[in-house]
């Protein structure tokens, strides 16, 4: 499997994003010789600010190994944008649709072919209070199940604190300039799961061990332990309305 050539297009969007990120953001990068440089694998990314897929295809970018990234079909149909996203050969959800299927395939396709597949885990911006990890989704794990490809956990830090998540106004704080913290580990070890059946067990006990291994990166970058478990917004949504449900009832 031979390494995906950068490209036009993605060219094109590294001379467009890259000159802003430099000048007003200060960078801390570790852990690129974890990248290999041949053949197809995994990233698996946590997401803590809408900022944040921009600081990681930049550092991604850096290393020679870009990225195919899972992002929402709607972003596609943007004039400029879906250009060059289609350019760059991301690839399009299309949740709860017909061709829902269309992006597993395409990530397994992609990474057959000696490329790199970015997935975030947890599907969307952390809903925790404390932006640690939230328990993710099976996607990645299912993938990586199915090529046997290396995963590699990153762990993001600093861009939240440029463009928050979730903020009420949105506000972007730029100045003082903030640090964007990338660090990416050895591959996980899913040995133990090659040979299963893919039940939703199975996949959700790789995918503990995938959201572990970006936790523990995400712990080296912020200094402090993160929760023993990680917080589950469907059961926390679930937990809200029983309490509603329960203060309705005096």
């Amino acid at each position: 499997m031979s390494r995906r050539k950068i490209g036009f297009w993605y060219r094109l969007a590294a001379v467009i994003a890259k000159p802003p990120l430099v000048v007003l953001f200060k960078r801390d990068w570790r852990g690129m010789e974890h990248i290999p440089a041949e053949g197809g694998f995994i990233t698996a990314v946590n997401h803590n600010s809408y900022l944040d897929p921009l600081s990681y295809a930049h550092f991604q970018y850096n290393t020679g190994r870009v990225p195919r990234l899972l992002a929402k079909a709607a972003l596609f149909k943007a004039p400029f944008v879906g250009s060059i996203l289609r350019g760059t050969g991301q690839i399009p959800v299309y949740r709860e649709t017909t061709n829902a299927l269309d992006a597993f395939r395409a990530a397994v396709d992609a990474i057959e072919r000696g490329e790199c597949v970015a997935f975030y885990p947890e599907g969307t911006l952390t809903r925790d209070p404390d932006l640690w990890p939230m328990a993710g989704k099976t996607g990645a794990a299912r993938v990586a199940l199915m090529t046997k490809a290396p995963v590699i956990p990153v762990a993001q830090w600093g861009a939240h604190l440029a463009m928050p998540p979730y903020a009420k106004e949105n506000k972007v704080s730029l100045f003082p300039r903030k640090t964007l913290r990338v660090l990416a580990g050895p591959p996980v070890d899913l040995s133990e799961f090659y040979g299963r059946e893919a039940t939703p067990e199975v996949l959700k006990e790789a995918t503990e061990v995938i959201m572990a291994a970006i936790t523990a990166l995400l712990e080296e970058l912020r200094g402090e332990p993160a929760p023993a478990e990680p917080y589950d917004h469907r059961k926390a949504r679930a937990e809200q309305r029983r309490k509603a449900a329960g203060e309705g009832k005096k």
